[in-house]
């Protein structure tokens, strides 16, 4: 039946062309954006960069730490072998304290320069305490949504050569009986180390000076730069722990770095699977509605040409 009040044809045409003109701007917006869903993931993925970034600076600050600490043990182990030199009799310790100075003057200005953006792990002061640093060691997401990091931790204690206060060395001094504990800076605490007797048995002893107070020029006797020798002996073996901790940190953060790295280019492959529109079915689907919407348009023309058919049968 035919209704010049009701034109049906007409209605359903329209809702046919609403139905595909709303697949259009789907579509459309798929092409322009490039992604057929959104997601999180991207945003934590960038996030993954970050991490990555600050891995990079975390690795850096140890690089430098630990390229001091190689140093200043160098340093010292050449300062030990003028101690060796200086034992033998007849030999002018003054002249070879000149030596010793200049090493103990390098080793400061190698603590103090091993700074990178704004910290330095080797040379302590009231403006720089030693203390725990954390370096960003990734970006996570549990199964409800909530996000966290986790951190690398390094106490600089382990890493401390010279610490001041005040403008003096910081007092301090090495416990050879309990090593482990000795929270000090290895060149700038009074030395100490373990006596071995005949039979032995090591008998813990301090030493009134440090590996940097140290001066033998006033040594009248073989025992007191054999003390000296101990002393400096027992700081090296400290800094080289220290250095290995430091190298174990470092290796770390490298490794932590390369597999953010990987990680990150993981995720973005998968997002990209899940999410990444695939423009050559976006175009063809395009295509295709733009085809169903010309031919809506001319069946909504037909039904509307139908009340014109009607009048004409009254003329």
């Amino acid at each position: 039946m035919t209704s010049i009040i009701t034109n049906s044809s007409a209605m359903s045409a329209l809702s046919t062309l609403r139905s595909i003109s709303a697949d259009m701007e789907t579509t459309q917006g798929r092409i322009s954006s490039g992604y057929k869903v959104e997601t999180t993931m991207r945003s934590d993925n960038k996030s993954l960069g970050a991490v990555e970034d600050a891995l990079g600076l975390g690795a850096a600050k140890t690089d430098v730490a630990s390229t001091a600490l190689e140093s200043s043990i160098s340093v010292v182990d050449e300062i030990k072998a003028k101690l060796v030199a200086a034992s033998e009799p007849g030999v002018d310790k003054s002249k070879i304290q000149k030596e010793i100075t200049e090493l103990q003057n390098q080793l400061v200005s190698v603590a103090k320069s091993a700074s990178f953006s704004g910290e330095n792990w080797t040379y302590h002061d009231e403006n720089n305490a030693v203390g725990t640093k954390e370096i960003v060691g990734s970006f996570n997401r549990d199964a409800d949504g909530n996000v966290s990091l986790t951190t690398l931790e390094f106490n600089t204690q382990k890493s401390s050569l010279i610490s001041k206060t005040a403008g003096d060395y910081t007092d301090q001094q090495i416990d050879a009986a309990d090593a482990a504990t000795n929270d000090v800076s290895w060149l700038s605490a009074k030395m100490g180390y373990n006596a071995i007797a005949d039979d032995g048995t090591a008998t813990p002893t301090a030493l009134d000076y440090s590996v940097l107070t140290l001066d033998i020029s006033g040594m009248a006797t073989t025992d007191e730069v054999s003390a000296a020798i101990s002393g400096v002996d027992f700081v090296l073996q400290k800094m080289t722990d220290a250095a290995s901790d430091l190298g174990a940190l470092n290796s770390r953060v490298t490794l932590q770095k390369d597999f953010v790295a990987d990680l990150s280019d993981s995720i973005e492959k998968g997002v990209g699977r899940l999410v990444d529109a695939d423009m050559n079915e976006e175009s063809t689907r395009l295509k295709a509605l733009q085809t169903q919407q010309q031919l809506g348009i001319q069946a909504l023309s037909i039904a509307n040409s139908d009340s014109q058919n009607i009048i004409s049968l009254f003329r």
